[in-house]
């Protein structure tokens, strides 16, 4: 069999160029938890401020336990006065 035969379009899969609006970074909602042993819902909560970004942990809604964590580079740069 000739796999050629099958592809009409060879050049129908070229990567696109990044269009507008589309999606960079997600917030979770859902993460799974390995106290409670399943997909829990989950808190945001900022950890830390750092000079690359903001540092977020996530956090198991029903017994607090950290199950993630995100750095946020969309931030503003932080200067430091010394």
């Amino acid at each position: 069999m000739n796999p050629r035969k099958f592809m009409k379009y060879p050049d129908a899969f070229t990567p696109q160029p990044k269009k507008e609006g589309m999606f960079e970074e997600f917030d979770a909602t859902q993460l799974f938890c390995p106290k409670c042993k399943q997909a829990v819902s989950v808190r945001k909560r900022l950890l830390l401020v750092l000079p690359e970004g903001d540092k977020y942990e996530y956090l198991c809604a029903f017994c607090s336990e950290s199950v993630g964590t995100k750095i946020d580079r969309h931030g503003k740069p932080t200067t430091v006065i010394v």
